[in-house]
């Protein structure tokens, strides 16, 4: 970002925006409707939308704008003004000096700090949905420009997601399986963004993983969605065939619209496993890309996770447990790990019972013991605003009997250890693998 200083670091008033200048928006990316925080003003209805927002100034970059006539900008002077007492310097000076008050505010803090992650992470995280689906429907017609848009949107997820990753995986393991289509697409890319990150590739060619796991589906688009959402085990051999080839349907769309070697190898790999029992053309380790067996690996974790039919749904400790006691073959071993080591055997955001009896929701993983997370645990006698977490790598008297399905809670327990005020419920599966090729 340039700094207020420089030449190029310009500011436009509510009067002066114009189709054609590129814009930054000083707001968090969830907070307006616009597709990126920064691009290029294409249409008055744009400049009427901008304006809507009630900034008192534009970051403008002329450099990256048409010209526009008459046009005089500088950097806006930011005034030297004392800042007004924020809400945390007028509580530091009404701090309790009583033990107990003071661990019942710390208490209190964490609670309201996690509750604003999450709350922030969901927002982000339903939004880059329904940009997902715009550029799925775009890119086509519209190629040059969504791809561009594409590159952008993998920016904003990064600095939206990965900075909250524990938030980020419970908010991902909340959304009900298949409520849509497009949520899937933005799973599997924020856990490859995170593999990326963690396995050392490069970050240019991460950032084409992430671009070729946001449309590793795009060939589905060619299907018919009765074909697309039947359960595998309703559909035909031939249903099933046609819905395998949104592979190559894919593939040969993606290299129409230009995008780069690496993205394609991610649609072309997506199916393919590391034992050489995947599709379309049954490769084997040292066939497929790095970048493509880490998306094999988390899509298959997702598809596990959110499956065609909802009722075949596993939770995300059920989804790891299987991929490691029965698939181990199918993926690179160093990826596995890192996966469950990312997520934790139990991933933020899972239901357990502990030896205790109390049930608890995961809200941090433990990579160096991931058998002992941190737990928020139910306590009728404890406000929930106060409730207490425990640190299971400390308090070795406890461990995790059994992870739970959040619809076999009570609502009232439900409702305690839920940071949001709406609560999702888990469909009840048969604790099996789903059955059937899958998207």
């Amino acid at each position: 970002m340039p700094s207020d200083d420089a030449a190029e670091s310009a500011y436009l008033s509510p009067e002066q925006l114009f189709v054609g200048a590129f814009v930054t928006l000083d707001l968090p990316w969830f907070k307006h409707s616009f597709t990126l925080n920064s691009f290029k003003v294409r249409s008055e209805d744009q400049v009427r939308e901008l304006r809507a927002l009630k900034l008192p100034r534009y970051r403008f970059d002329p450099l990256r704008s048409d010209p526009a006539p008459g046009l005089v900008t500088a950097p806006t002077p930011v005034a030297n003004e004392i800042p007004a007492p924020t809400e945390a310097d007028t509580s530091a000076a009404q701090t309790p000096t009583d033990p107990v008050l003071v661990l019942q505010r710390q208490r209190q803090e964490l609670i309201r700090q996690r509750r604003e992650n999450v709350d922030r992470v969901e927002k982000a995280f339903s939004k880059a949905g329904v940009v997902i689906k715009n550029m799925n429907r775009n890119i086509v017609s519209r190629p040059r420009e969504t791809l561009e848009d594409v590159g952008l949107l993998v920016g904003e997820m990064a600095s939206a997601f990965l900075e909250s990753p524990e938030a980020t995986v419970h908010v991902m393991g909340e959304k009900p399986g298949a409520e849509d289509v497009y949520f899937h697409s933005l799973n599997v890319a924020i856990l490859a963004m995170m593999m990326a990150r963690e396995i050392g590739l490069a970050p240019e060619i991460a950032r084409e993983v992430c671009v070729g796991a946001l449309l590793h589906d795009i060939g589905l688009n060619e299907i018919p969605d009765r074909i697309v959402k039947r359960p595998p085990a309703e559909a035909s051999k031939a249903e099933r065939n046609f819905r395998a080839s949104h592979v190559e349907l894919g593939v040969a769309l993606g290299k129409r619209v230009g995008l780069s070697a690496h993205a394609l190898a991610i649609l072309a790999q997506h199916h393919e496993f590391t034992d050489g029992s995947g599709y379309p053309r049954g490769m084997k380790l040292e066939e497929m890309t790095p970048g493509a067996r880490v998306v094999s690996l988390v899509n298959y974790y997702d598809n596990l996770c959110n499956p065609i039919d909802i009722s075949k749904a596993l939770t995300p400790h059920e989804a790891l447990s299987y991929m490691f006691a029965h698939c181990r073959a199918k993926f690179e071993m160093r990826a596995l790990q890192l996966l469950i080591r990312s997520l934790g055997v139990h991933p933020p955001g899972s239901i357990v019972q502990l030896s205790n009896g109390s049930f608890g929701v995961v809200t941090s993983v433990n990579p160096k013991r991931p058998l002992r997370p941190s737990v928020l645990v139910y306590d009728e006698s404890v406000p929930k605003d106060e409730a207490i977490t425990i640190n299971l790598e400390i308090e070795t008297d406890l461990q995790i009997l059994k992870s739970i399905r959040p619809a076999l809670l009570s609502p009232k327990v439900a409702a305690y250890l839920n940071p949001r005020k709406r609560i999702t419920y888990f469909f009840n599966g048969s604790g099996t693998a789903p059955n059937g090729a899958v998207s």
